[in-house]
């Protein structure tokens, strides 16, 4: 397992927000958490990478590729964040500082990471856009001047710049059109092919769930209902609420919930 998440509770002094969580990802695989507006499951996925408000207690253990993140120090994390791990955010637009370029987004990002060669950085900056069919063009522009499908696809060739391995997806296609985000799922499915990582993919959509994941856990109130491969919950879900979340959302064709054909009786 890349990444196992060992009964984690997270608190603030009122309540208890997520509590005892477990859940692992395997290496390259595309893992959805699903859950309603509030269910805990974004707060979980900023846990893992240690960018919680400090007013916010953890416990419980996150091991990724066998390390305890909730044990390591400052140092150990600033490495670990961008090159083996790195997030793409539902706000795109504030992932980005207005008054500067793209090109100068990147350059920040490799030479946190030890990248010194100005030419070497520029390079894999473009190739690195051009992998997400951005032009080289939008490399000297500023944020305002790109859409905001361009802007995803910008953040998306950034997590995937230093080929981490595992990305934390959070509702990338929540502010995005429906074509928009079609798009952007079906390019960051591409990336992870070629790239090989792992994507624990945050969403409430289980029209992405049903298309990308190849397994899922369902979030309620900061609890883990139920999990499991993403035929059995789609096809025979177990818990009730489970059940309710899948009959509320569209169903296409005279199909399983998870896209297999229904056998019918002859």
């Amino acid at each position: 397992m890349i990444l196992s998440i060992e009964q984690v509770s997270i608190s603030s002094k009122e309540k208890r927000i997520v509590d005892d969580v477990s859940l692992s990802v395997r290496e390259g695989e595309w893992y959805a958490l699903v859950g309603q507006s509030g269910s805990g499951k974004t707060l979980l996925s900023q846990a893992i990478g240690r960018m919680l408000s400090p007013q916010l207690q953890v416990e419980g253990k996150i091991l990724f590729k066998g390390e305890d993140l909730l044990s390591s120090s400052h140092k150990q994390m600033r490495a670990i964040r961008g090159r083996k791990l790195s997030y793409i955010f539902q706000d795109y637009q504030g992932s980005f500082t207005p008054f500067k370029t793209i090109g100068q987004h990147f350059e920040e990002y490799q030479k946190a990471h030890g990248m010194r060669n100005a030419k070497e950085r520029k390079k894999q900056a473009i190739e690195a856009l051009n992998s997400v069919g951005l032009d080289e063009g939008l490399y000297g522009r500023y944020p305002f001047q790109l859409s905001g499908g361009q802007l995803q696809r910008a953040s998306i060739a950034l997590a995937l710049l230093l080929s981490p391995d595992l990305v934390i997806a959070d509702e990338i296609t929540t502010a995005l059109d429906s074509v928009s985000g079609h798009r952007i799922l079906e390019l960051l499915a591409k990336r992870q092919k070629e790239t090989g990582c792992a994507i624990l993919f945050i969403t409430h959509d289980w029209r992405h769930v049903r298309r990308y994941a190849t397994r899922l856990a369902v979030m309620k109130e900061g609890q883990i209902i139920e999990s499991g491969g993403k035929h059995r919950i789609l096809d025979h879900p177990q818990h009730d609420y489970t059940k309710q979340l899948i009959q509320a959302a569209p169903i296409l064709g005279r199909r399983l919930a998870s896209g297999l054909q229904e056998i019918e009786d002859r």
